[in-house]
């Protein structure tokens, strides 16, 4: 995931101190950023619309901003966003309720807009690879798939599909090699146009993720091969 589409949620109720912060982003480039001014409104755009990080400041109307990370670490599906406190409370006793409420970093007020950046990208480059290679878990002896820790019900010939694409990431895979993985000694009829409709079931079975299995137009598909794999 390049971090500058990130998607990035400013909780801060002192309306300048949003806005600023949400120039801070767009000025470097960040161009999926939201707003809230209160935990009710934080929590209803989360559920929504789940971001990669949120800046959170402490001292917000409704639901504080510690409960608020409690809220959304204890949450299955939302326990993954990073949490970044914004905060005027500096005693020691304030930062650590902040990190055992879940959030990664701790921020005080007032802030360098350069070293805000620079927590900002930091952990968003960790949690994009360790994203991109932990998401998703395959057993094969169990037949089954985990993705962000939720099980995936698939059919046989998604499971083979998706076992082969992840095997080789960036390789490209015929209809035709696919096809002769899925038949195997089993003498399956299946057809290259069958291939077609698995891979459409995979990625809607696989939610965002399935965006990273790519069509090459005339050949077949391919599983993207993730950032932090391609530097190696």
């Amino acid at each position: 995931m390049n971090i500058k589409q990130a998607k990035i949620l400013i909780v801060e109720d002192e309306p300048q101190i949003n806005r600023l912060v949400e120039l801070v982003l767009i000025s470097d480039g960040f161009c999926n950023i939201k707003k809230a001014f209160d935990g009710t409104e934080a929590l209803e755009l989360i559920k929504k619309d789940k971001p990669d990080l949120i800046l959170l400041d402490v001292m917000i109307p409704e639901i504080n901003g510690f409960d608020l990370c409690k809220i959304i670490k204890n949450d299955i599906y939302l326990k993954s966003i990073q949490v970044i406190m914004l905060t005027a409370k500096k005693m020691e006793e304030d930062i650590l309720k902040g990190f055992e409420s879940g959030a990664i970093d701790y921020i005080s007020k007032p802030f360098s807009n350069k070293i805000l950046l620079a927590r900002i990208k930091a952990h968003l480059s960790n949690t994009s690879s360790e994203n991109e290679n932990k998401s998703i878990k395959i057993d094969d002896l169990k037949k089954t798939v985990t993705l962000f820790d939720r099980q995936i019900d698939l059919t046989r010939f998604e499971f083979e599909i998706l076992k082969i694409l992840l095997s080789s990431k960036g390789v490209v895979f015929s209809r035709s090699q696919l096809l002769n993985h899925l038949r195997g000694d089993d003498g399956f009829n299946v057809s290259e146009r069958a291939i077609d409709v698995q891979i459409v079931n995979l990625r809607r079975k696989l939610g965002d993720f399935g965006a990273n299995i790519e069509t090459i137009r005339g050949i077949g598909y391919k599983l993207k091969e993730f950032e932090n794999e391609k530097e190696r």
